[in-house]
């Protein structure tokens, strides 16, 4: 799949804290693409990340204004209005199903402290091999492309349209792979 990612640059930086679950899976999961498909972009493996110095660092930075990427009552929904900062944008993502990422951000009070942000989508995942629990759910690498596209509407990054179309590509031939397999499967069981 790696032949198929197309780096992005962005004004923002994107920390992706990937449960270790999700590390022994596969690396061609999501989180692994998002990572791969952005240059301004860090990945750190593990569930509490309370004492991580780099991680602290980062948060701690005055510089920056971190926010985690969370459904929520009270988090901004990128939708209905912009980020208002003048410093650096620095965005979380929990890399984990549902209920590994509830842990994360449980365990993590320096991450539950961070302002959350979300967005509304009306678009289903292209996970088709996989079950989300919500109609609503996307992938990490979806989740993402749909923050640079509002970011991109809120002139907070300036990325061209095409390069937000290949975006995904390495996921969506990831998904086409894995279906095409299983069908091999299914068609060798009767023969």
């Amino acid at each position: 799949m790696c032949k198929h990612i197309t780096t992005v640059n962005t004004k923002t930086k994107f920390i992706i804290l990937m449960h270790p679950k999700e590390f022994r899976k596969t690396k061609n999961g999501t989180g692994h693409f998002t990572h791969q498909s952005l240059s301004n972009s860090e990945i750190y493996i593990g569930i509490d990340f309370t004492n991580n110095e780099k991680i602290n660092s980062i948060i701690d930075n005055t510089k920056n204004k971190c926010y985690i990427l969370y459904p929520g009552q009270d988090s901004i929904k990128l939708n209905e209005e912009p980020l208002k900062t003048q410093k650096n944008i620095v965005l979380f993502i929990l890399d984990s199903t549902w209920a590994c990422s509830k842990k994360m951000l449980r365990v993590n009070k320096r991450l539950r402290e961070l302002q959350k942000i979300s967005f509304v989508s009306t678009k289903q995942s292209e996970f088709k091999i996989k079950t989300q629990p919500n109609s609503y759910c996307l992938s990490t690498i979806e989740s993402t492309k749909h923050v640079l596209e509002l970011l991109n509407t809120y002139k907070l990054e300036n990325i061209e349209k095409e390069e937000l179309d290949l975006f995904t590509k390495p996921f969506e031939k990831m998904v086409d792979f894995q279906i095409n397999c299983a069908q091999k499967i299914k068609n060798s069981r009767f023969k």
